[in-house]
């Protein structure tokens, strides 16, 4: 199963990297644009048995290493693709 994950910095949670990127965008001339936040996109091919064994594993996953669940939120979308 094709696995998407997105990964994401709790609200309240300080972005340095988002405020470069808008501070960057302003220079640029984009000032419309406020409330940068930078986060992480990652495509796994996952072979398990169901949707739900797929589903804990990928939690797993985050939850020991592709998030950091203190500061980070995510969500995944599964695919048969």
């Amino acid at each position: 199963m094709r696995v998407k994950i997105y990964v994401s910095l709790k609200k309240g949670v300080l972005d340095p990297q988002g405020k470069a990127i808008e501070r960057s965008l302003h220079t640029l001339g984009y000032g419309e644009v406020r409330d940068v936040r930078m986060g992480k996109y990652l495509e796994l091919e996952v072979n398990a048995a169901s949707r739900e064994a797929t589903e804990a594993r990928i939690r797993e996953m985050c939850d020991k290493l592709l998030a950091n669940p203190v500061i980070e939120d995510y969500r995944f979308e599964i695919s048969k693709e």
